[in-house]
């Protein structure tokens, strides 16, 4: 399994989403954006890096429609999802022209396990899947 880290507010919105200001609705972000491409395709933890990004909230309802709907929790891994695809370009909103779309599916929220970042989509350690996979257990 891999791991990524991402800044919050998008580490959240991609595990948890948030609320469609218009229709209540809980939308997810679909991609996520890189500079570089990859040929990795399975689960990835999502690590919310410790420092957040420095988007407000009201800045993502403006650009979005959405409002975020949980706790921003920094410094740890937050759940996984599935990287399916990697593409460029990409017509979801969550797209930032000029990057690669790792496209997203299956997103799953864990309870926070606190876990030191750092760049790039890399192999989990093997002290971190053992905790993990012990919270996937439990949930299921």
């Amino acid at each position: 399994m891999k791991i990524i880290s991402i800044r919050q507010p998008w580490a959240s919105l991609i595990v948890v989403g948030g609320q469609n200001v218009q229709t209540g609705a809980i939308e997810l972000k679909d991609v996520e954006n890189r500079s570089w491409g990859t040929t990795y395709r399975g689960p990835v933890l999502i690590h919310a890096s410790l420092r957040p990004d420095a988007i407000r909230p009201d800045e993502i309802e403006r650009r979005f429609g959405v409002r975020l709907a949980c706790e921003q929790q920094l410094g740890g891994v937050i759940g996984m999802v599935d990287i399916v695809e990697c593409v460029r370009p990409h017509p979801s909103p969550w797209y930032a022209p000029e990057h690669f779309a790792f496209i997203l599916a299956n997103p799953r929220p864990l309870p926070f396990i606190r876990w030191k970042g750092a760049l790039s989509l890399r192999a989990a350690p093997a002290e971190l899947l053992a905790p993990v996979d012990e919270q996937i257990k439990q949930a299921t």
